[in-house]
This record gives C-alpha cells, sequence and structure tokens, in this order.
C-alpha cells in the first residue's frame, strides 16, 4: 500500500495554481497559475522548469492530439506550441468577459474539450458549461451553479460530474458521449457551509481513477477525499497547506497524484502556519488513474 506522505514537487508558490495536467509523451506536469496569467511546465526527472505568459487568466488546459495544449483562458480558447510559446487563437469567449471567466475543465472521450465558467459577483448561480468542438464552442447548459468545479468523466463515459464550489454541493448527471447530451442533475455529495463547527472545506478540482472513484481537492480544508461512485467517502488525505485547488494522475504508471494549490487572498497567520501553500505537491496513491483524453482539432 502507498504511503501518503505529500511531497513538494515545484517549491515557488502560485498564487492559484490550478489544473494540473500530466503529458505522459513527455512525462511533464503542466498547470497554470490563474491571476498570474501563466501556463507552467515541470518535468519532475530533471527538475526543469518552464513558463509561458498568457493576456487574461488561463483557467484550465487540455492535451491536443496534434501536439501541444489548448489553453481556455477569460477571453476564449487558444493553442499553445509548447515548443515556440505561440498562441493561436481558436474561439472568442461566448460570455460577458467583465463578469465571467472560464473555470475548470477537461476534455471527453470524443474530444471535446468541456470547461465550466465562474460567475465572479457570486451572487447569482450564474455559471454555465461550455465546451469546444472542432473550434466552435457550444453551450451544454446554463445556470444552477456560480463557480463551475470539479468536473470529471466515468471512466465508461457514462457519468458526468460537477460541483458548485460555492454551494459545497458536487452532482453527477448520465452522460452519452457520442452525442455530448447530459441528463438531469443527481445529489452525489454536499458539505457543511458552518466554518464554525467541524468545517470541512468546500470540492474544487477532481479527477477520477481506474476504479471509478472520484478525487475532489477540499479548498480550504486541508485535504483530498476519494469517494466511491456513490459518494461515500473511501479515503481522506490530509496535506500540509489548506487551500488545494485540483488534483491530477501522471507518473510512469499514473500512480503519482500531483496537487496544485494557492496563496492567493490567504491571511499572513495561515501563510506562516503552511508556508508551502501555492506550491505543487504530490502523493502516491494505490488505484492508479489514466491519462486525460486530448482534444480533436
Amino acid at each position: 500500500m502507498a504511503i501518503n506522505t505529500p511531497k513538494i514537487v515545484y517549491d515557488i508558490p502560485m498564487q492559484v495554481g490550478e489544473c494540473p495536467l500530466w503529458e505522459p509523451k513527455e512525462s511533464a506536469l503542466y498547470w497554470v497559475d490563474i491571476p498570474a496569467k501563466t501556463v507552467h511546465r515541470h518535468h519532475p526527472a530533471s527538475d526543469k522548469h518552464q513558463s509561458w505568459p498568457t493576456p487574461t487568466e488561463p483557467a484550465t488546459l487540455a492535451r491536443c492530439a496534434s501536439g501541444g495544449l489548448i489553453v481556455a483562458m477569460r477571453d476564449g480558447f487558444s493553442k499553445l506550441d509548447t515548443n515556440t510559446g505561440i498562441l493561436t487563437h481558436i474561439a472568442a469567449a461566448p460570455y460577458d468577459t467583465n463578469t465571467t471567466r472560464f473555470n475548470d475543465g477537461r476534455c471527453d472521450a470524443a474530444g471535446r474539450f468541456w470547461v465550466g465558467t465562474l460567475y465572479e459577483p457570486r451572487d447569482k448561480p450564474l455559471a454555465e458549461m461550455f465546451f469546444l468542438q472542432r473550434g466552435k464552442v457550444r453551450r451544454a447548459w446554463e445556470g444552477g451553479a456560480t463557480v463551475s468545479n470539479g468536473l470529471a468523466f466515468s471512466p465508461d463515459s457514462t457519468m458526468l460530474y460537477h460541483a458548485d464550489t460555492t454551494t459545497h454541493v458536487i452532482r453527477r448527471h448520465t452522460f452519452n458521449v457520442a452525442n455530448a447530451t447530459v441528463g438531469a442533475a443527481q445529489p452525489f455529495r454536499e458539505f457543511s457551509t458552518d466554518k464554525a463547527h467541524h468545517y470541512g472545506g468546500r470540492p474544487d478540482g477532481a479527477a477520477v481513477d481506474r476504479e471509478g472513484a472520484y478525487w475532489c481537492a477540499m479548498f480550504e480544508g486541508g485535504r483530498i477525499l476519494r469517494l466511491s461512485p456513490k459518494g461515500e467517502v473511501l479515503q481522506e488525505i490530509a496535506l500540509p497547506l489548506r487551500c488545494p485547488t485540483m488534483i491530477a494522475f501522471g507518473g510512469d504508471d499514473f500512480r503519482t497524484l500531483y496537487i496544485t494549490s494557492a496563496s492567493h487572498n490567504r491571511s499572513t497567520t495561515e501563510l506562516a502556519h503552511y508556508p508551502v501553500s501555492g506550491c505543487v505537491l504530490s502523493i502516491q496513491v494505490d488505484v492508479p488513474g489514466q491519462a486525460e483524453h486530448v482534444y480533436i482539432e
């Protein structure tokens, strides 16, 4: 059994590190720092690091079938050539960029890049879900959440998971990958919003392992949870920081769980107590994940 001792992969704190993404062809980890408007790449074996600036906030990444990355930014989708650093515009944002930006996302098995939004006033459930399909942006649904997060698909592509971080709720939907249709929301897991009593954080980014368990980063909870397909807690891993943001499976056997985190807008007391806040961590796990699906142009 793996010993779940967190290790520091990259020790320079991000403001809001997000969307870790393992590229098996390079044995490298990618992620973004949203407020810093930067895409990062780290090669664990050599400890080599590289980064690229972006014109607006990058929220999430997808591997591209033809190479490079698709970057979902506030102003829309672009392709990043990781050899040259050139960003090529693909599609404009389908929302008002003054109040909304892209947030969490990933590709499905058919090569569509699904990305939810974050409604920044956070006073109404106006987040939406879109997907990029062969250069065209399509709306999957609108409303029902304020901060779209925790998007993941079951290994057989019959289930879609989705969280609203603001209300501390994770839902699941039946999913038809052939035609990108999503069923009605079903309850999956709800967490307490009472920050005064036994607060365990709120659901942020997620990933699903090969057994279909849903791994979730609990922002402000200082922990990672592994949930069964029925929403039962199978495992809890404590972290040496309070605000994990998202997780990704990687390594040669996909048993390394990479974890991004945030330091932005955290108190000086919290940062003093958790000095690795904002860093990228890793943990060895027993059940592997799998390579993320690629975007098909």
